[in-house]
């Protein structure tokens, strides 16, 4: 019999994301002057008194094992903060602190699904939702919220694409890749809907700090019903420039997180003690360097909104959190460049790369093959220039 892999495995897409990273990151090394739109992270440095928290344990010797769940330490500085920020009441019994917000989302997956669940995942999308819940042996049902609908779905689009076999919804707000923060009052039909249907609601909540206009609900807090049934998903990577330190937890039943600490224990085991210990002076320290850099990046989108608005054949709305455009460019996809046809958003984007120095994400990943992502966690300098590039480009084409 031959040696052959798993099929589920084989299944899996890379990410296009860390492909157009990785490509940008090759194109520098090589010495080209490369603006990067592609990443997911802020820009700025780790504040320093996380950094001197990280120390400070290291020197204390606080290197072995923790509890493969976490530290109670830190459980209790995340309902802490579940407490102020969230209006969420959690015990240490219903945190899993994990190793990044992928991590805390494939306990979940694992510990819901059985073959054959299906999972509602609204689109646009985080590209790694649906590899996940695959993982799982789940099914991933896409519903499509359109820019009319300011990339958001309905509790009614929601409610029709539920069957006997739907076991949760992923929520993402605010949402990656479009910005979008669902309202109070949107996330009240959706709760009504979820515990209608006796579902599980999970509410991926990473750039929850991140929220320039309008109002954050986390929507566990809007009534014990819908408590119930959420697994509150957030970490310390992009509200605290922690991205490399790997640090997700979550927030559920204490029964789920039971079942989530068990599967972690003999997938990982515990999350790194040395950032264990950085994310506890991140949740409970100063919160000023959060301000600061939602305040950067405010600054940042507001310039790159009206910058995007005087380019011709492109356009996007203006996000309300996150870090993040998501640009249509369905009014290139005819045009051509040096006779080739551009013809998708990953077409415009290997463009922009190869020829422009200019790393977009295109979205067909995401559900939408018509749009690129732009992040702005990059500095002012470094966004005009690539808007530069990417106007040229336009201004070339026939």
């Amino acid at each position: 019999m031959p040696l052959t892999l798993s099929k589920k495995a084989l299944a899996v897409r890379p990410s296009s994301t860390l492909a157009i990273t990785a490509k940008a990151k090759e194109l520098r090394a090589q010495g080209a002057d490369v603006i990067g739109f592609g990443a997911g992270e802020p820009d700025f440095n780790t504040p320093e008194n996380i950094c001197g928290a990280a120390m400070d344990a290291i020197q204390a010797g606080q290197t072995r094992y923790t509890p493969a769940s976490g530290l109670p330490a830190l459980k209790q500085a995340i309902c802490g903060k579940f407490r102020r920020f969230n209006q969420l009441e959690y015990s240490e019994n219903q945190i899993v602190v994990s190793n990044g917000g992928k991590h805390s989302l494939t306990n979940i997956f694992e510990a819901l699904l059985n073959p054959g669940d299906e999972v509602i995942v609204p689109a646009p999308y985080w590209l790694s939702y649906p590899e996940i819940i695959r993982l799982a042996d789940g099914v991933p049902v896409f519903v499509f919220g359109g820019r009319e609908q300011s990339y958001k779905v309905t509790a009614a689009q929601i409610e029709a694409a539920c069957t006997p076999r739907t076991k949760a919804l992923v929520l993402n707000s605010p949402g990656n890749p479009t910005g979008m923060v669902y309202t109070r009052r949107e996330l009240e039909e959706i709760a009504d809907v979820a515990v209608r249907k006796d579902i599980y609601v999970v509410s991926d909540e990473m750039y929850e700090n991140l929220v320039y206009d309008g109002e954050f609900v986390s929507i566990a807090s809007l009534n014990g019903e819908i408590y119930r049934r959420t697994i509150t998903c957030s970490g310390v990577s992009k509200s605290y420039a922690m991205t490399g330190w790997r640090i997700g937890y979550t927030g559920s039943s204490a029964e789920l997180a039971q079942v989530m600490g068990s599967v972690q224990s003999h997938q990982t085991s515990n999350p790194n003690s040395i950032a264990q210990y950085a994310a506890m002076e991140a949740l409970n320290g100063p919160q000023d360097a959060v301000a600061a850099m939602a305040a950067e990046f405010r600054k940042r989108r507001d310039y790159m909104a009206d910058r995007i608005a005087e380019i011709p054949y492109i356009s996007a709305l203006k996000p309300q959190g996150a870090f993040y455009f998501f640009v249509d460019v369905s009014g290139l996809l005819e045009r051509s460049w040096q006779g080739r046809k551009i013809g998708t958003a990953a077409g415009l984007a290997d463009i922009l790369i190869n020829h422009f120095d200019t790393a977009v994400i295109p979205c067909g990943d995401f559900g939408f093959d018509d749009h690129i992502r732009l992040s702005y966690a990059i500095s002012l300098e470094q966004i005009s220039k690539g808007l530069d590039r990417i106007g040229r480009l336009i201004a070339e084409l026939t």
